[in-house]
């Protein structure tokens, strides 16, 4: 299957994944630390699955998956806190424009991987098109208009872009090094192997006791079961875009990968855009010109991007 196909349909699941991921850790788990908790341990359920994927790859491999697996552990805490502190249209944006940053420097470093003229004119039509969205006035951005429908809190906490920094840092490292496991073991027995990592990680959260009783309060009996099914149907949703995600990278390149999460937010604005245009009561959307111009360009960019890295 092509990695093209595979990662925009990746990024069509993890969008939504991320709209839902705002919700909850503004009104079910408030505690970052706790998604990250409920998260990591559901993504351990994959070993169920060990007896026809999973295979021992020598100690040396397995360290370096369970690493991987604390690295997208921190990524994804990092993420859950940025979001809970700051505001989502800002934060997913920035988290997802700066990471194909970090996997460019990391790839030219670490991987010694070279690009046709082409692709790095994919790259930078793509970063363009993200950089247009990200300065999307922010009342206006789509993020901003859907989470507001949706009665999402946007107020913004200190330290919320900081803490998005370390989130794709972390992501930018963890991709790098599981495409270079990738290169040593089958994909699926490296990702579940990832996963036992990630879960390993987050019980160090049990030490702590705020960590400890905000994991307890939502795995509680007395906590609604509708709370606990939508936690899991969220995780269910964005561990099959993570999957897929994955998956590109194996077939892939780091590198392109990344640059084409613009997909993600050229997605959202352009079903914005047409629930504004068709219903415009539904987002209270009020064009002007510029606005139009500045978001049409964007997804322009993002699809001649692609078009680039696609040759």
């Amino acid at each position: 299957m092509n990695w093209i196909v595979v990662a925009l349909s990746a990024y069509l699941i993890l969008a939504l994944a991320n709209l839902l991921d705002k919700f909850l850790v503004d009104n079910i788990i408030k505690s970052s630390r706790a998604y990250a908790f409920a998260a990591c341990i559901l993504g351990a359920s994959l070993f169920l699955a060990a007896p026809w994927f999973l295979s021992w790859p020598g100690w040396i491999l397995f360290f370096w998956n369970i690493l991987n697996g604390f690295i997208f552990a921190t990524a994804l805490w990092a993420l859950y806190e940025a979001l809970r502190r700051g505001e989502a249209a800002r934060i997913l944006v920035f988290v997802g424009g700066i990471t194909p940053i970090f996997s460019i420097i990391f790839s030219l470093v670490f991987l010694k991987e070279s690009f046709s003229l082409n692709q790095w004119s994919g790259i930078a039509l793509i970063s363009v098109g993200v950089a247009l969205i990200v300065y999307l006035p922010a009342a206006r951005s789509h993020l901003a208009r859907i989470i507001r429908k949706l009665g999402m809190v946007q107020t913004a906490v200190k330290g919320g872009l900081g803490i998005a920094l370390i989130s794709a840092l972390s992501y930018s490292v963890y991709f790098l090094s599981t495409k270079m496991a990738y290169e040593f073991q089958p994909f699926a027995s490296a990702f579940i192997w990832t996963r036992l990592g990630a879960a390993l990680f987050v019980l160090l959260f049990l030490l702590e006791k705020s960590s400890r009783q905000a994991i307890a309060r939502f795995w509680h009996k007395s906590s609604p079961n509708k709370n606990k099914l939508l936690v899991v149907i969220n995780q269910t949703l964005g561990a099959s875009g993570f999957i897929l995600q994955n998956y590109a990278i194996y077939l892939g390149s780091v590198v392109l990968v990344n640059a084409l999460q613009g997909f993600q937010y050229a997605f959202l604005l352009v079903v914005s855009t047409i629930l504004a245009l068709s219903a415009p009561k539904l987002l209270k959307e009020t064009f002007t010109i510029g606005i139009f111009i500045q978001k049409l360009s964007a997804v322009l960019l993002i699809i001649v991007g692609l078009f680039f890295i696609a040759k």
